[in-house]
This record gives structure tokens, C-alpha cells and sequence, in this order.
């Protein structure tokens, strides 16, 4: 029996180790291997086919003040974790994204199990921002291998002595699906020819406090302007479902929340019949550009982790969104902090609403990138790496 420990957190981790597991699970039995697969993730995960050790969906933050409250239950998964792992150790260990706790991981699991293959699947976008010295973090320093997403991270830490792949990005996977937009439009009760506004506020908590009260009073706004403007937010996680319903009825607007439970399975036909995006910064705004979904994005912090990101850590980065990193444009407009508001998300997004230049710039920026990101197949080419790295 071969045994795989996959970590990550986060809904967005959940989703990609989602996909990992089920490749591993394909290429195994390819293999004729018997394959048990342990993670740190979510219930994605567990569907696709892991045994969870923990839940660290919930556990995901950005921002100092915000994540004061999940020290000590991070503290405490950490130490049965570690039980966990004492008790049966595993013959690979695969880490995605998550960079604070899973450096802390690979550190402590190199002093325990030099023997163990460590790879880093989604790596910290390094590449792409620097804080302080703008020097790599360590995970150079107990990973083996680099699986990478994007080829500029596979450039930059190749660059830097690492053992890299690339294997391209896993959402190409993920585009196979999706419906044409009457098919999707029926699926989801709508007139043929009304319009559809997704929000994407939220994959941690904090989130829905500093972003969600913004975007839904710009969706009431849009839906004055147009009634017929149907709204539709995914839960990333099933508490989201009231503080997201609470948010619609108390900005006016006429919505529907998709039970988290049903988001992931309704994704593609919800990108299918989409006119426009409103969201935060992340791995979705990846997912809406190669399903064609024009974007508006955004993120909003508690000043004091401003202040300290921008004059202590000295935080500096282009561009926040994946899409404007991998094409080093502004290709989808980015509101941050002070103009994270109302006003200039309407300025935004009404053009884009409209069928006019702005949205056709954009759908051929989504053109260009799609050629940068690879083609299909991507999690089975980093699970038969993964595979490959187990000694014999």
C-alpha cells in the first residue's frame, strides 16, 4: 500500500487537491498500486476520494487582526496532525499552495522523514510579488520537486536551483464541461435573453465582512438600472449561505445564494450563463477567464494590515489577479483598499455589462492567456510525477 499525505486549505486548495486526488487515484490504478490517500483539506477532497485528517478549509486568512482567531485551533490541529503522521507516515508527501502552514510542515516533516519525497504542487507566487528583500522563502529548502502551474514560477524557481515541472494549470481540466449558454440558462430557471451577474465574494471568513457589503449594494445599483438582471452568489462553504443571504436582503437586491453544497457541480453552468463577474482577487478569476466570464475584481483588508503590508513588510506587487500577473497587463480591472467601492465598481462594471469594446478586449486578453497556461490532462501529468517519486 502506498500512501500519499496531501496539506493544503482553503476552498480554493480544496477544489485543486480535489482534482489531484482523483488523478492520483486514475494513474494508481493504472499503475495496478494500491493507493491510500490522507489529507489536510476539506470535504472536496474527502468526496474525490481522501481520508481527511482535518478540516483546514475553514481555517484560511489574510490580514493580522483577522486571523488571531484561528491561532489556537491551527495550533491544535497541528498537534494531532503530528500524531497522525507519528502513527503512519507516508511514502510521499504532496503540498498545495497554503504557504504559512504547509512551510511549516515541510520543514518539520524533512527533520522527520528525510527519506520521504516532498513535492510542491502550487507553489507561492514569488515569481509574481516581493516582500522585504524580495529573497525566495524556504521551501526550497526541504521540497524535492516543483510541480508548476504557470512558466514563469516554473522559470523563476528553476532559476534558484529548485528540481522543477512544468505541467500546466489544473482549471484547463476543468473547461471540458461547460454547457452552451441557452442549455445553461434553462438549467438555471432564466429568460433566454436576460442577463445573469455572478458575486464571488468569499473563500475566508474576513472576507465576507470587507468585500460582500460592497459588491451586493453595486448588484442593487445594477439591478435598478436593470430589473431583469438576475443575481447569483456561490457559497464557498455552507456557513457562508446566511451571511451572504443576510447581505443580499439587506442591500435590496432580488438574489439567489447556491448552497455550497451544489456550487462546485453547478460552477459550469453558472459560468455559461454568465454576462459579468464580481469578486474577489484568487484562483476564480483564473476559472471565469477560460469560461469566457467578464470580470471585475477587487480586495479590501483591515488598515492595519495595509499599513503593515505596504510600510513594514514593504509589500509590492503589479498586479493582483492571476490574470493581469500572467499577462502583465490590466486586462481585468483591480480595486484595491480605498477604491474598493461602490462608485468605482459601478464605473467598471457597466461597460462590461454592455456588449461593447471593453468586453471585447477582454475576451481576446482570455484568448492570449489560455495559450500561456498548457493543455488538458495537467493533474494526471502531476500525479504520475508524484507516482514516479516514490522509491521502488
Amino acid at each position: 500500500m502506498v500512501r500519499v499525505l496531501i496539506s493544503t486549505g482553503e476552498v480554493s486548495g480544496d477544489l485543486q487537491g480535489s482534482l489531484l486526488v482523483s488523478a492520483l487515484h486514475r494513474q494508481a490504478a493504472v499503475r495496478g498500486v494500491p493507493l491510500e490517500v490522507i489529507a489536510l483539506g476539506g470535504a472536496r477532497m474527502q468526496a474525490a476520494g481522501a481520508e481527511l485528517l482535518a478540516d483546514t478549509a475553514p481555517l484560511g486568512s489574510i490580514g493580522l487582526l483577522e486571523a488571531l482567531p484561528l491561532v489556537l485551533p491551527t495550533l491544535k490541529l497541528q498537534a494531532r496532525v503530528n500524531r497522525e503522521l507519528t502513527a503512519r507516515p507516508p511514502d510521499a508527501v504532496v503540498l498545495i499552495d497554503y504557504m504559512g502552514a504547509n512551510v511549516r510542515l515541510g520543514q518539520r516533516l524533512r527533520r522527520q522523514l528525510p527519506q520521504v519525497p516532498i513535492t510542491y504542487y502550487i507553489a507561492p507566487q514569488e515569481w509574481a510579488w516581493r516582500m522585504n528583500d524580495g529573497g525566495t522563502s524556504s521551501l526550497l529548502k526541504f521540497t524535492d520537486r516543483i510541480l508548476a502551474i504557470f512558466p514563469e514560477e516554473a522559470a523563476f524557481y528553476a532559476s534558484h536551483g529548485a528540481e522543477v515541472t512544468w505541467v500546466g494549470h489544473p482549471l484547463l481540466d476543468l473547461t471540458a464541461d461547460r454547457p452552451d449558454r441557452a442549455e445553461a440558462r434553462r438549467q438555471l430557471g432564466l429568460e433566454p435573453e436576460g442577463r445573469l451577474l455572478l458575486l464571488l465574494p468569499a473563500s475566508r471568513p474576513q472576507e465576507l465582512r470587507y468585500l460582500m457589503p460592497v459588491l451586493a449594494e453595486v448588484a442593487a445599483r445594477l439591478q435598478a438600472r436593470d430589473p431583469g438582471l438576475a443575481v447569483m452568489v456561490p457559497a464557498g462553504l455552507s456557513r457562508f449561505e446566511q451571511p451572504l443571504e443576510e447581505a443580499l436582503a439587506a442591500a435590496g437586491v432580488k438574489g439567489r445564494v447556491i448552497p455550497a453544497a451544489d456550487a462546485d457541480a453547478l460552477k459550469p453552468v453558472l459560468f455559461a450563463a454568465a454576462d459579468l463577474a464580481l469578486g474577489k482577487s484568487g484562483t476564480v478569476n483564473l476559472e471565469l477567464a477560460l469560461q469566457g466570464v467578464p470580470q471585475v475584481v477587487g480586495y479590501r483588508v483591515s488598515r492595519l494590515t495595509a499599513w503593515v503590508a505596504r510600510y513594514l513588510l514593504r509589500f509590492q506587487v503589479d498586479h493582483i489577479s492571476p490574470v493581469n500577473l500572467l499577462l502583465k497587463e490590466r486586462l481585468v480591472p483591480e480595486l484595491l483598499q480605498d477604491d474598493f467601492t461602490v462608485e468605482d465598481f459601478l464605473a467598471q462594471a457597466i461597460p462590461l455589462l454592455d456588449d461593447g469594446p471593453s468586453r471585447a478586449r477582454m475576451h481576446d486578453g482570455y484568448r492570449r492567456l489560455r495559450e500561456t497556461l498548457g493543455t488538458p490532462g495537467v493533474t494526471d501529468r502531476a500525479a504520475a510525477a508524484i507516482l514516479d517519486s516514490i522509491p521502488q
